[in-house]
């Protein structure tokens, strides 16, 4: 460290970059087969389906898809032994039929794998989420802030999660009006592929408490910013707001969490710290599982943004920029350009070229022309 500083003051910046240059790659020592722990996710819903998925935790490395544990037995169950099964439906994805559990009442996840081991999470009292007070939002100088604001009188609420889900209208760059039917033969389009609607739920952990507060009141907190230039801004948009109550136990679980995947890099992070659940394996108590239930209802909201209600300067991007301007035109000599599989190119409409006297058409590529690339062209039962 001496020489370190002797270098600095004698050469400045350039000693420095000479000594960085001198510094050896790190390889941390991490095992190729770390053990598949169980990882379990989700709550239990006590107004409606309950939704667990179980998978298993790769290593760091490994760019495999996550594995998913399948053809287990799940139940929600209670202090009496009630039980409410989930049936699998998607690879690890277990639900429920929509419940009604009782506030007064404790409940539990209990499952069993095909392998044959046992896992319970602890028991936990149902709490009542409060219901959304309003979703707000507001232009600033880099594009729109959202945010959320909730209340409990009773103070019985204190620690609150939210996750949303943004939605929003698109168009590609062309509109089709014919469709190739193969052979040289066009119709028509019945089907609109110009027009879509694209989806996308939160990752980040967003967490809110009012323990330092005389009353239970969450009020603008920022959940997420859409940059002005976003083309989740060209024509509507719209953002679902999902509310959920915690106990204490569950909300410390999230904000670890979240302090680990998210706050882990600079030097002044905090350190990653052991994540301890409250889901246990019966047959190994010693074995190590990943996740937290809880139990507690959902409140939401949904709020939209027009195109016009947003500053006049502003131009969101059409995500299509890189298709250029113009569409070719296809010559009838040339309609096997259309024949490929999976098709390349789609036309869009006809036109009657004077020299030649016949039919052509101008034609695009198929990624520049059905939107149902990036989205669904079926509309949502919500858009208004």
């Amino acid at each position: 460290m001496k020489r370190a500083l002797r270098l600095l003051r004698a050469g400045g910046l350039s000693s420095l970059l000479a000594l960085a240059g001198c510094i050896d790659t790190f390889e941390p020592d991490i095992s190729t087969t770390p053990p598949a722990y169980l990882v379990v996710s989700g709550f239990i819903n006590s107004k409606g389906s309950t939704t667990i998925t179980l998978s298993r935790a790769i290593s760091l490395g490994q760019a495999a898809t996550v594995p998913a544990e399948q053809r287990a037995k799940v139940y929600v169950e209670d202090e009496q032994n009630t039980r409410y099964p989930l049936v699998e439906g998607e690879p690890g994805t277990y639900s429920s039929a929509a419940l009604t559990l009782l506030p007064g009442r404790n409940y539990r996840l209990h499952l069993y794998t095909a392998a044959g081991r046992e896992y319970t999470s602890d028991y936990t009292p149902v709490k009542s989420t409060p219901p959304v007070d309003s979703v707000a939002w507001a232009t600033t100088t880099e594009g729109v802030q959202l945010s959320v604001s909730t209340h409990d009188d009773r103070s019985q609420t204190r620690y609150y999660r939210w996750q949303y889900e943004e939605t929003w209208e698109f168009t590609s760059a062309f509109r089709s009006y014919i469709e190739y039917k193969g052979g040289g033969k066009f119709a028509p389009r019945t089907q609109d592929i110009y027009q879509c609607w694209q989806s996308e739920k939160s990752t980040a952990i967003k967490l809110g408490n009012s323990v330092r507060l005389s009353q239970d009141i969450i009020a603008d907190y920022p959940l997420l910013s859409v940059p002005a230039s976003s083309p989740k801004l060209r024509r509507k948009y719209s953002l679902l707001v999902k509310q959920q109550a915690l106990t204490q136990e569950e909300y410390d679980y999230l904000d670890l969490l979240r302090k680990n995947t998210e706050n882990i890099g600079s030097l002044y992070d905090p350190l990653p710290s052991q994540l301890t659940g409250n889901i246990h394996c019966v047959n190994s108590p010693e074995e190590v599982v990943i996740g937290f239930i809880g139990a507690h209802s959902v409140e939401e909201k949904r709020i939209f943004i027009r195109y016009d209600e947003l500053p006049t300067t502003w131009r969101p991007s059409s995500g299509y920029e890189g298709c250029g301007f113009e569409p070719d035109t296809l010559l009838p000599d040339r309609i096997s350009l259309l024949d490929a599989k999976p098709p390349l190119y789609i036309p869009l409409e006809p036109q009657v070229n004077g020299r030649q006297d016949t039919v052509s058409f101008t034609y695009f590529t198929i990624d520049c022309v059905d939107c149902r690339l990036r989205g669904t062209n079926i509309r949502p039962p919500f858009w208004r």
